[in-house]
């Protein structure tokens, strides 16, 4: 990607990415650059699922997410971005005290767009390729989703 983004932009991707239950899961941005996209988040025990795994609904909902801003990063701020589609493959269990995930656009059209994330697993000092998803979402002019909404 050939675009470069401004500090305003990158500061309100960072708050809007951080918001309603990704700010509940206690989803953080991390590094935000154009077509590129990453995060974190701390494990605690409602994270992990009842044999003490990090649940995969948390990994998931992390790809996707972060995916999405991966493709806010390369549209112009008129637009909004939905998931279509995702597909995920859990490659490892993940148990450590942390998960990151790096979200890449892979495929930038008008109105579609492909992303990758890439999930790991923070284990003391490893870090562990946990999940990998591929994520297709669509860029949609606010104005309509706001006449939508209502």
């Amino acid at each position: 990607m050939d675009q470069t983004l401004s500090d305003e932009r990158i500061a309100f991707l960072r708050s809007d990415y951080e918001q309603g239950f990704i700010r509940y899961c206690g989803f953080r941005a991390d590094k935000i650059t154009p077509g590129r996209f990453t995060s974190r988040v701390k494990i605690d025990d409602h994270h992990r699922q009842q044999d003490g795994f990090i649940h995969a609904g948390v990994m998931a909902t992390m790809a996707d997410h972060t995916a999405g801003y991966s493709a806010f990063t390369v549209v112009d701020d008129t637009f909004q971005i939905l998931s279509i589609e995702f597909k995920i493959n859990f490659l490892k269990p993940a148990f450590g005290a942390g998960l990151a995930c790096e979200s890449t656009v892979i495929r930038k059209g008008r109105q579609i767009l492909v992303a990758e994330s890439e999930v790991y697993d923070l284990r003391d000092k490893e870090r562990v390729l946990a999940a990998k998803a591929t994520v297709t979402l669509m860029a949609v002019p606010k104005e309509t989703l706001v006449q939508q909404s209502k």
